[in-house]
């Protein structure tokens, strides 16, 4: 009787964890640009932060965004330009192009931004995207 519930153990272990991903379509199921968050242990209090770019057939690439703090994870994102993006998690910023798929310069402080939405967790510990008020998207 132990040796099902031993084995047992290691899933319950990870049910609490998040790892999840949300998406905010650009130009159709081609365009998008989608963060994903990922959890390691119940316990721990940060994520794992990745944003996949996606203009295809042309470019897809991944970035490591680092680590944020689960229990106020707000990520913010705005539109710089034509295909240029800036997101926006506390004080960390990142800049980003679906042209080419490329991670561009924290952008300077005269930058016009104009905001789409925010991903954060929702009650039930999912990723989501919100469009920002009045912002015109096509999240999912």
């Amino acid at each position: 009787m132990r040796a099902p519930l031993l084995l047992l153990t290691p899933l319950l272990l990870l049910a609490g964890c998040v790892n999840d991903s949300a998406s905010y379509v650009i130009d159709g199921s081609d365009h998008a640009l989608t963060v994903a968050v990922s959890q390691n242990y119940f316990w721990s209090k940060q994520a794992s932060v990745r944003l996949i770019a996606a203009r295809l057939p042309d470019c897809q690439r991944q970035f490591d965004f680092g680590k944020a703090a689960l229990d106020d994870l707000n990520i913010e994102l705005f539109s710089t330009g034509e295909e240029s993006f800036l997101l926006r998690s506390g004080d960390e910023m990142w800049q980003v192009e679906t042209r080419g798929c490329s991670q561009l310069p924290e952008p300077s402080a005269d930058v016009q931004a104009q905001p789409i939405g925010v991903f954060h967790l929702d009650e039930k510990k999912r990723l989501v995207f919100e469009p920002a008020e009045g912002a015109a998207t096509a999240a999912q």
